[in-house]
């Protein structure tokens, strides 16, 4: 097996050399969903340069909403096209780091920053991009408790240590903060040689985590309960990876997950309800936590006591009025996603 350097000059060859665009792709893993759904990213991506966003792969739209004055990390920022996403919507009084590991993403990344700047009609740049590998955060300087928000599109699936990588996006996050990430997913594990094959790797399949390991991982962290806000089966379009990769089963997903002391493993509840204020951006008549958590504006909801966490005691809670607390419990709570019956439908409580 080659080691983790080995690994990881592997994949700079690939996305710094063999892939200039995403033309060049051989599958539509990397480059699947990755179009935004929200009014307001489209509006910016608009006065994106032409040249990150041909250089810019993904598998989905990792922006999650309210992030106006938040400090962001994006993990894997390649040429930069979430950096400036990010950028805009968390503001002047924000901030932005990405953190990449080739040479060429980042430049291309670094070469557009004043003039992005100026689009944005801001007096001063609020990114900073780093070189450097999202397994050793501290050796690019990110401190203990200093994050709001870490992002990642398309990524986590490239490293050979995710355990590392999930502990050091645990350790950055502040109290509340949340990791929201797209990223590629299987319904069964992926045999070890995979990662020798650099298409498999550098194409996303290879490092594609098991549904129910990432569960699993997520709860040695402290996090029992995450949230599925999109997923998608994959379809390859190309029949010789296909016949390599074989029976296994691929998909498209963006996670949520909050750093927060009393997530329990299952949805329990305490009579909680949430009523939104209908005050987060872009989203004045309703907000969707996850894929079956619809907050409408000015309706009082029942929540378990997980969800009733996210919204208080995260940079939501603004945007929220929680009633009650967890003095009286009623059992578990009923609250399952529209596809729970489906096999491999991921999430941990809900």
């Amino acid at each position: 097996m080659k080691t983790r350097t080995q690994l990881q000059e592997q994949l700079k060859e690939y996305y710094g050399r063999i892939i200039a665009s995403t033309k060049d792709l051989k599958t539509s893993a990397c480059c699947c969903d990755g179009a935004p759904s929200s009014p307001m990213v489209k509006k910016i991506m608009n006065d994106l340069a032409p040249e990150i966003l041909s250089r810019s792969y993904g598998c989905g739209s990792p922006i999650p909403e309210a992030l106006d004055g938040c400090r962001i990390l994006d993990l894997g920022c390649g040429s930069g096209r979430d950096v400036y996403i990010l950028s805009r919507l968390a503001g002047e009084n924000g901030f932005v780091i990405g953190v990449d590991m080739t040479d060429e993403q980042i430049e291309t990344a670094r070469r557009h920053l004043n003039s992005q700047m100026k689009k944005f009609g801001f007096a001063r740049p609020n990114i900073t991009l780093k070189q450097g590998y999202i397994e050793d955060l501290q050796d690019v300087g990110i401190e203990d408790q200093s994050i709001d928000v870490v992002v990642s599109n398309c990524v986590i699936n490239l490293s050979c240590d995710k355990k590392t990588v999930f502990k050091e996006i645990f350790r950055v996050l502040k109290p509340g903060g949340e990791l929201y990430f797209s990223d590629v997913f299987s319904g069964r594990r992926m045999p070890e040689d995979f990662l020798r094959d650099p298409l498999l790797h550098g194409e996303c399949l290879a490092g594609a985590m098991y549904i129910e390991d990432f569960r699993r991982l997520l709860t040695t962290m402290g996090c029992p309960d995450y949230r599925i806000s999109e997923k998608k089966k994959i379809d390859l379009n190309n029949p010789e990876i296909e016949e390599k990769v074989g029976m296994i089963d691929f998909y498209s997903m963006t996670v949520r997950a909050f750093k927060l002391a009393d997530i329990e493993d299952i949805c329990e509840d305490y009579g909680q309800t949430a009523t939104y204020k209908g005050t987060i951006p872009g989203c004045r008549h309703y907000f969707d936590l996850d894929d079956h958590h619809r907050l409408i504006s000015g309706k009082p909801m029942l929540v378990c006591g997980n969800t009733a966490a996210m919204l208080s005691e995260t940079r939501f809670a603004p945007h929220f009025t929680v009633t009650g607390d967890r003095s009286i419990h009623y059992g578990p709570f009923a609250c399952e996603p529209d596809a729970a019956a489906a096999p491999g439908c991921g999430g941990s409580c809900c």
